[in-house]
């Protein structure tokens, strides 16, 4: 079956070429039954735009998606509008999963340092019927939101709370085999989800 992937990374990323990379990967599939997957990230930079606007426009791109893939590169844990993009994900039950791309070459044949996994910035804790949401940011942990546990798909197993990195699986695009295996990542995080 063929998901519709929304894809998170830092536009810097794509800048270098490593991002479209993993977005762009499909197009060398030699036969169309490769190809599990349909790339609905956004593809402009929307700095200009108002923050309603930019929200307005990442909930678009989630909508009729399965799994959001996030590529991590050296920065990305730290942007508010990926940080945006992971919650929302969590919120509508797309499966999710990170995938490291600082070992894929860029535009100048370097590789970097592995960056931090933007999972590890969220928690969540069950208490009663509510899943109750945090989100690191200057050095603590801050409350943001909740949901009823009935409308979480998610698999959590048997935890009660953990980092969202402690549920969500991640790979590393090159280490991890990821030109031969996304399509498998995708339906595993896609299945966990409920999808």
């Amino acid at each position: 079956m063929a998901r519709r992937v929304y894809f998170a990374f830092h536009y810097e990323d794509v800048a270098t070429f490593r991002a479209n990379t993993v977005r762009n990967s499909w197009i060398t599939k030699r036969k169309s039954s490769d190809i599990v997957f349909f790339d609905a990230s956004l593809w402009e930079e929307v700095k200009k735009d108002s923050p309603i606007a930019i929200k307005r426009l990442i909930n678009s791109g989630l909508n009729n998606t399965s799994v959001t893939a996030i590529l991590a590169g050296s920065l990305t844990y730290s942007r508010p509008w990926v940080r945006y993009e992971i919650l929302e994900s969590f919120k509508k039950n797309n499966g999710l999963l990170t995938i490291h791309i600082n070992s894929i070459t860029d535009k100048y044949q370097k590789t970097y340092k592995q960056g931090p996994n933007p999972l590890e910035y969220f928690y969540f804790r069950i208490n009663d019927e509510k899943i109750h949401l945090w989100e690191y940011e200057n050095s603590e942990w801050k409350y943001i939101d909740w949901l009823w546990k009935s409308d979480v798909k998610h698999d959590l197993g048997y935890q009660t709370e953990g980092k969202f990195s402690s549920i969500f699986p991640q790979y590393d695009w090159t280490t991890n085999d990821g030109y031969n295996q996304f399509t498998n990542w995708v339906e595993t995080a896609a299945i966990n989800a409920g999808r």
